[in-house]
């Protein structure tokens, strides 16, 4: 017997991929199906059966590409409605994988369809259960996206009942195995580790406590922010279908001349700028966005990117597949092709380039009692600000920046110093805020990790400051 997770960070999305005696199942795959082929082939297996516990809202699924490229089965669970051909699996339908099986569980409540998988060993033991976005280390998957008229608080009623009567029942030594890991926005507060036991998560998780079914639902649709934009757009794609990434890869994966790349501007692509925050703020193509591969790149792709509207790259050399796949995989598939040679051909050529300030925190420091224009931006989450900020900041998150009616509020002549926890999205958004035409733009070096240690700044704390 093979197990492997396969974890995605930038996305906080574990896959798993499953062995035995020249059989292979995999479990929610990325759309990039590639390592998952290797991985068969590594292991003289044939890939038999793609088991997706849901349609996932985060990430195209690679369901439809991997069971074209093996010919798999596509397994959902019940009620699950798809526009391609599955196999529509009963509660408690058994599949043989070599000498082990697989027990199907539905458990709605995160969806309706939201289904978990439990392995059995060659013995036809219970040794460990695929949860999905139904039970997390620590939490739960949020019962607020997508399924239909139902209310969240209806559907954390099926899920308390999925919960306390169908995985409650396990026993205590079956590993548990959840589609996502700490930073997901499937859940509320997802714990830092990516895997446990039935027998921790009834002592850990809240979820699994005692309780009734309506201090569950109160507890559980309580403080849920609002789900990133592309979620719907992604649970749309993975019960629909979607183009074939080779399609994807031969259009995106031109190498633009400047004049082609100021050609496909013109007609109206956005310029996408993958390069490290550090790197961009010293010099960009205007109207640029930048937002980094090294960080939560796809997430903040699929939050803030139109999904009607043609992009272009402008990436590290040697970056510009990885940017293209990391797209695809929020279902971001229009690029256009990437500027060749990069940022460095466009400056060798002398095209017009824009900057944003860098500025330390001992600066900041100086300029917030003697420039009156100055205004201070928080682009981090309610969460982060509530713990600690810089008094009279103006709390946006980064996610509301692309709604015109927030930065009609901004000033256009105030002086903007932006900051975020350590400087990932303080670029992003100086980068929007640029493209909107907010030109006495500011980022703040270190972010808020970096200011809270700086005596001369003003800052008020609503709880501990960490």
């Amino acid at each position: 017997m093979f197990v492997k997770q396969l974890y995605t960070n930038c996305l906080s999305e574990a896959a798993y991929f499953i062995a035995s005696d020249g059989e292979a199942v995999v479990i929610d795959p990325l759309r990039d199906i590639d390592t998952y082929i290797a991985l068969a082939k590594e292991h003289n297996a044939a890939i038999k059966y793609i088991f997706e516990t849901h349609f996932h809202a985060d990430f195209v699924s690679g369901h439809i590409e991997l069971a074209k490229a093996t010919g798999a089965t596509i397994v959902y669970g019940p009620d699950a409605q798809t526009g391609f051909e599955v196999h529509h699996a009963k509660d408690g339908e058994l599949f043989n994988v070599g000498k082990l099986r697989l027990r199907v569980m539905h458990t709605p409540g995160h969806t309706l369809e939201s289904t978990c998988y439990i392995l059995q060993d060659e013995q036809h033991k219970d040794y460990c259960v695929f949860t999905g976005d139904t039970l997390f280390v620590g939490d739960v998957g949020r019962p607020d996206l997508f399924s239909g008229n139902l209310s969240k608080e209806e559907l954390a009623a099926y899920l308390y009942d999925s919960l306390h009567t169908k995985i409650a029942s396990l026993e205590d030594h079956v590993l548990v195995y959840p589609a996502h890991g700490p930073g997901s926005a499937c859940g509320k507060n997802l714990g830092p580790n990516t895997h446990s036991t039935i027998a921790e998560q009834k002592q850990t998780n809240y979820a699994l406590a005692p309780q009734t079914k309506e201090q569950f639902i109160q507890t559980v649709t309580s403080g849920l922010n609002a789900p990133p934009a592309y979620f719907p757009i992604n649970a749309a794609i993975n019960k629909k279908g979607y183009e074939s990434l080779d399609i994807i890869r031969s259009r995106g994966l031109q190498a633009l001349s400047i004049a082609d790349f100021k050609a496909a501007v013109a007609k109206g692509a956005l310029i996408l700028d993958t390069r490290k925050a550090t790197e961009f703020t010293e010099g960009f193509i205007p109207e640029s966005i930048s937002i980094g591969l090294d960080g939560r790149f796809a997430e903040w792709a699929g939050t803030l990117l139109p999904f009607n509207q043609d992009l272009v790259l402008v990436t590290e050399e040697g970056k510009e597949e990885e940017t293209l796949i990391r797209l695809a995989r929020v279902g971001l598939d229009a690029v256009q092709g990437y500027l060749k040679g990069g940022f460095e051909a466009w400056k060798v050529a002398d095209e017009k380039i824009d900057i944003i300030i860098d500025v330390d925190t001992e600066e900041l420091a100086l300029d917030i009692p003697h420039d009156p224009k100055l205004e201070i931006i928080d682009v981090r989450k309610q969460a982060e600000f509530d713990a600690g900020h810089i008094v009279a900041a103006n709390l946006m998150p980064l996610d509301t920046l692309i709604d015109p009616l927030h930065l009609s509020v901004i000033d256009t002549e105030a002086n903007l110093y932006v900051h975020c926890a350590g400087g990932y999205r303080s670029v992003i958004a100086c980068s929007i805020l640029k493209r909107q035409g907010f030109h006495n733009v500011r980022n703040v070096l270190g972010g808020w990790s970096a200011i809270k240690e700086v005596n001369e700044i003003p800052k008020e704390m609503s709880s501990v400051m960490n």
